[in-house]
């Protein structure tokens, strides 16, 4: 009788994640053509194709949607319990921290993936600004941390890059004649000194008209029209759009950063569920 291999359905899911065959090959330590291959094999099987193109990688299909919790579950069912019979379960505490803008979606995700996989490991998660990320690695209060920066540093891992321009609702008057009300974090914070440096240099009468805390709350003010505010491009859509006059664009590079001396078979793992949390 015809059977679901899970060794075809490893390679299904690391395609699936990562969004390329090219990608899935690297992650399961197969050529292209050998993961290729794979993949077909499982669609004689399912009798049906689980992958299509889009851009530059694949998506999945209808097909592929319904057999990716499947796969999910099989192989993490299999690595816990190889893992428990052979007393190599993960146990301990790690202490993580992601920005708040992305806590909402992604850290239910990482928390759930990682307590599936490694329930014995104790999680401590701190979700604020990111702005004291650094330090708190340096101190050791934080093992790992997820945040915005510049430019990345040598020790950095790049889970996402991004541009941040100035948008504002497309209702909004943002006539060059008129002062632009802002949006600002009120900390010190490299975001807002972009965007004041921006202004500036731009010679745009402005007024600062609320401040806040987060990303949250920039995006928020922005979206109901009181001010303009700089955030990231992919925010454009039918209700905000890029400000006249403000033409900026500053590069800005999601990272996951390790505090030194921040190692071991339980910090990898996390390191792995964060970035399928962050993958495409």
């Amino acid at each position: 009788m015809t059977q679901l291999d899970s060794d075809l359905l490893r390679t299904f899911l690391a395609v699936a994640e990562t969004g390329s065959v090219t990608a899935g090959a690297e992650r399961i330590h197969r050529s292209q053509s050998a993961t290729s291959l794979q993949i077909k094999q499982l669609e004689q099987i399912v009798g049906c194709a689980l992958f299509r193109r889009h851009g530059r990688g694949v998506v999945t299909t209808t097909a592929g949607d319904r057999l990716l919790p499947v796969a999910q579950d099989v192989t993490r069912s299999l690595d816990s319990t190889l893992a428990e019979m052979r007393g190599e379960s993960l146990s301990g505490c790690l202490r993580i921290g992601i920005p708040d803008d992305h806590s909402r979606l992604t850290l239910p995700r990482i928390i759930a993936e990682f307590g599936l996989r490694h329930p014995k490991v104790e999680l401590h998660v701190q979700s604020s600004i990111g702005m004291g990320f650094d330090t708190a690695l340096k101190s050791g209060e934080l093992d790992i941390a997820i945040f915005e920066v510049p430019e990345q540093a040598n020790q950095d891992e790049v889970l996402r890059k991004d541009v941040l321009v100035w948008l504002a609702r497309r209702d909004m008057d943002v006539s060059s004649d008129h002062v632009l009300p802002v949006a600002l974090f009120d900390r010190d914070c490299w975001w807002r000194d972009v965007a004041l440096a921006g202004l500036n240099a731009s010679g745009r009468r402005h007024r600062v008209l609320f401040t806040g805390e987060s990303v949250v709350g920039i995006r928020s003010a922005v979206r109901s029209g009181i001010a303009a505010g700089l955030l990231s491009e992919c925010e454009a859509d039918d209700m905000l759009a890029p400000v006249p006059g403000l033409d900026i664009r500053t590069p800005s590079v999601l990272v996951m950063r390790r505090a030194q001396g921040a190692a071991g078979d339980t910090v990898e793992a996390l390191s792995e569920v964060v970035r399928l949390a962050f993958s495409p």
